[in-house]
């Protein structure tokens, strides 16, 4: 009987130890996204990311209507 019971102990420790191993091997699922740097519109002073504005006299703008209001002023 001390047999099987020990048996199992070893069984059940490698197990745990197998189930262990294969989380730490898995790939992470929320892997967080890379950021990016924010900048801020001169006209209304929204921030936004960089890739999403638009580049214009070396000023950022959130949109084509903001550039064009600021540089009418």
């Amino acid at each position: 009987m001390g047999r099987l019971i020990f048996i199992l102990a070893v069984i059940a420790v490698v197990y745990l130890l197998l189930r262990s191993y294969s989380r730490q091997q898995s790939p992470k699922q929320d892997a967080p996204a890379q950021s990016e740097e924010m900048v801020r519109c001169v006209h209304c002073g929204v921030h936004f990311p960089r890739s999403e504005g638009i580049l214009a006299g070396g000023n950022f703008y959130c949109c084509d209507e903001h550039r064009r209001e600021h540089e009418a002023k």
